[in-house]
Formats: C-alpha cells, sequence, structure tokens
C-alpha cells in the first residue's frame, strides 16, 4: 500500500527547488527597467542581462545531466541548491552588467537542471496510476515561484535600489532547499538499481510502496535493464530509439518557441508598451502569474484522467487562437482590456497543457537506461529555445511591434497542434517499463 505522506513529503522537496527556480525565472521582469537605466543599456544589452539565465540553463542541462546519471539524482539536486544561493547573493550585490549577467549564468545552471531532473526524479518514485500528476507538481512549484516573484517585485518596486532586494529574494528559499534536500531527500530508487545499490532502492520503494509492489517495481526495472545494449551514439541512431529522442526534443522546442517565456518575463515591458504605467503593468503581471497558478492546477487535475494528448491538443488550439487575436489587436491597436484577456487566456491555455506535460511525457517516454540523458538533453533544447526568445523579443516588440512577435509565436504554435496529433504517444496509467516496451515494440 502506497505511503501518500511520505511520497508527498519527498516532492514537497523538489517542489521547494521548483519554486527557487520560478523566482529566478521572473523575478528579475520588475527590474528590468531599473537595470536598463541604471547600466545604460539598450535593447540587446538588457536581452542579454536576462536571458543569461537561459544560457546557464542550457549549460547546467547538458552538464549536470551527466552528474545526475554518474553521481545521482540526490547529489545532483543538492548542488542546484549551492549555486542557487551564490547566484542570489552575487545578482543582489553586482555593481556591473558583466558580475550579473555572470550570477544569472550561475542561477540558470540550477535551473536548467531542477527543470528536467525535478520531472525526472519524481517520475522514478511515483506510482503510475498518479505518477502525471505527481510529476506535474514540478512545474506546478516553478509557477507558484513566478507568482511569488511578480508578488515580491510588487511590494519591493518603490524601496530605493529595489531590484537589488528583488534578485536577493531567492536566497532564503535556497537554504531552506538546500537544508531539505541534504538531510530529508532520498536517492531515486531506479536510479539505485541501474548502479547495482538493489538493497537500498528496496528500502526507498518499501517506504513508499509496500514491500510487495517494491519487489515487483524492481524485477521490472531489471528486466528492462537486462535486455538493453551499452548506452553509445550509434546506439541513439536505432529506428526506435530515434524517433523517440525527436519526438521529445521537438516537444521541448515547441513548448518555448510559443512564447511563454517572453510574457511572463517581459509582462511588464509588453503592459508599458500599450501605454499602461509601470506600477499598473507590475499588477497584472501579478494577475498573470496567478491564472498561471490556477490553470496549472487545471492540468493536475486532469492529467491522469484524461490523459496527456489530449491536453496538449485543447492547449495547442486556445493559444493558436488567443495569438491570432493579440497580433490582431497589436496591429489595430485593440482595447487594452481586450489585449489583457487575450494574454491571460494564452497562459490558461499554456498552463494546462504544454508548461507541465512536456516533463510528464519526456521521462516517461525516455526509457531507464538513457532517462537521465535523454531528459537533460532535451532540457538544454528547451533552454536554447527560451534564450532565442528572450533574447530578441525585445527588439522584436520595441522595433517590429507586438503584432509581429505574435504572430511569430502563433504560427509556431498552430505548428505544435499539428506535431502533437500526429507524433505525441498516450502514456497515462502505465508503467515506466510498460511504456517503455510498447515504444520499443
Amino acid at each position: 500500500m502506497t505511503n501518500y505522506k511520505h511520497l508527498y513529503w519527498i516532492i514537497s522537496i523538489v517542489m521547494t527547488g521548483g519554486i527557487v527556480c520560478g523566482l529566478n525565472i521572473a523575478g528579475i521582469s520588475g527590474a528590468v527597467s531599473q537595470i536598463q537605466n541604471i547600466f545604460n543599456l539598450d535593447d540587446n544589452g538588457i536581452g542579454i542581462v536576462v536571458s543569461s539565465l537561459t544560457i546557464g540553463c542550457i549549460i547546467g542541462s547538458m552538464i549536470l545531466g551527466y552528474s545526475s546519471e554518474k553521481y545521482g539524482r540526490k547529489k545532483t539536486l543538492i548542488l542546484t541548491s549551492v549555486l542557487f544561493t551564490i547566484s542570489s547573493i552575487g545578482s543582489a550585490l553586482s555593481t556591473s552588467p558583466l558580475s550579473l549577467i555572470f550570477y544569472r549564468f550561475i542561477g540558470g545552471i540550477a535551473v536548467g537542471t531542477i527543470s528536467f531532473l525535478g520531472p525526472l526524479y519524481i517520475s522514478e518514485i511515483s506510482p503510475p496510476k498518479i505518477r502525471g500528476k505527481l510529476v506535474s507538481l514540478s512545474q506546478f512549484a516553478i509557477v507558484i515561484g513566478i507568482l511569488l516573484a511578480y508578488i515580491f517585485d510588487y511590494f519591493l518596486i518603490d524601496i530605493t535600489n529595489s531590484w537589488r532586494y528583488m534578485l536577493l529574494v531567492p536566497f532564503i528559499f535556497s537554504i531552506i532547499y538546500m537544508v531539505l534536500s541534504t538531510i530529508y531527500l532520498p536517492e531515486s530508487p531506479r536510479w539505485l538499481v541501474i548502479n547495482n545499490k538493489k538493497s537500498e532502492a528496496k528500502n526507498v520503494f518499501e517506504k513508499i510502496e509496500g514491500k510487495k509492489l517494491a519487489k515487483k517495481y524492481i524485477n521490472n526495472i531489471e528486466e528492462s535493464l537486462s535486455i538493453k545494449n551499452k548506452i553509445s551514439f550509434k546506439y541513439f541512431l536505432k529506428g526506435n530509439i530515434r524517433k523517440i529522442i525527436l519526438i521529445g526534443l521537438l516537444l521541448a522546442i515547441f513548448q518555448q518557441v510559443v512564447g511563454i517565456n517572453a510574457v511572463i518575463t517581459y509582462a511588464p515591458m509588453i503592459f508599458e508598451n500599450i501605454g499602461i504605467q509601470s506600477q499598473n503593468a507590475l499588477l497584472q503581471s501579478i494577475l498573470i502569474g496567478f491564472v498561471n497558478f490556477s490553470a496549472t492546477i487545471i492540468a493536475l487535475w486532469l492529467i491522469d484522467k484524461k490523459g496527456r494528448k489530449i491536453l496538449l491538443i485543447y492547449g495547442a488550439i486556445g493559444m493558436t487562437i488567443t495569438l491570432l487575436y493579440l497580433t490582431y489587436a497589436f496591429s489595430f491597436s485593440q482595447s487594452n482590456i481586450l489585449i489583457l484577456i487575450a494574454i491571460l487566456m494564452y497562459v490558461i491555455f499554456y498552463a494546462s497543457s504544454f508548461a507541465p506535460i512536456l516533463g510528464v511525457i519526456n521521462s516517461e517516454i525516455f526509457s531507464n537506461n538513457f532517462r537521465g540523458i535523454g531528459m537533460s538533453f532535451a532540457a538544454a533544447i528547451n533552454w536554447l529555445s527560451a534564450f532565442l526568445v528572450v533574447q530578441f523579443s525585445p527588439y522584436i516588440i520595441n522595433n517590429l511591434g507586438g503584432s509581429v512577435l505574435f504572430g511569430i509565436f502563433a504560427v509556431f504554435s498552430l505548428l505544435a497542434l499539428i506535431f502533437v496529433k500526429l507524433y505525441i504517444p498516450e502514456t497515462k496509467n502505465k508503467s515506466l517499463e510498460e511504456i517503455e516496451k510498447e515504444l520499443n515494440s
């Protein structure tokens, strides 16, 4: 019998790391104008400061993906808490654009790692019937962090040098995350089995699932590993494996190129662009964060009931419609209220579909012996796509206009709909080993 109390305690620790991620991603949004003015930066300059976090995400996804395979999920998660702590202090005390870029880059390494390792870790300890919901909690934690970042930014905006305090906020949460992950977080039982630590894996599974299911899970993992070849570059070029990797990578790209990070990071800039004052722009950003939070709860409720694919389809349809309206609205100076409503609807469709489901599907379709490598590579591609979006959005919206920016995102959203419809498998209510057998048959 599953010990849900113990399971949720473990997941809450991983979620703490996700909250720190969200604080790092969105915390700078309220400080963009101040940083740009203080350091006399043009649009490309502030783009580099903001997107330096995503550059770190790319590096972290690749390097610490290998670390999670070699040294374990737990040690790598603890390392991210250290990086978060260094980043928040360094960013808050920065005296030049270069130092701010460096420390945001350090934080990005941790964000990039959590973005794949959080879902991966949770998927490896979760029962099949509620795995989708539990893995989605990793994204939900990031959403909580984003909402908190907007709220902190709003209340700090009138303080002298408020941008420094905005960037210091993640420090407190980083310390909590570091303590909890070091003391209470167990190692992933699937990683333990893969690394010939069967007795330790048995102990972890028994605390979560009970003795009977623990034995079954370990036998299934050993069976899935026994039929696998040694991992090499040629292994990833095999027909079925190549197809699985390609699906995971394309889904990771589409999750970003539909534009969510431009909306989250530059929400105040977008609102100021249509004539809303900075204080009110931050208040409306809080509204975006709250809607993002609420819509993610919808995904948590539906993902194991309705399935992954149907949520992605409806999400892509909704995003395409709202982005097309925003393209029209920015072209013909439509009502600010209608623009705000359209942005909120876009966030609802995204947060209830693509936001949480990327981590769920990739943690399910990548098999036991290359899940860490596969998810880290997908995360790196995901953050590379995010970097391009975050880097060039300020230039596009300030020089070409919001209609061009949202038009680009609308095209990608339509392409994402076609891709999901044709290629994404349904994986609900199946064990990781069952999914692996089906995809490789």
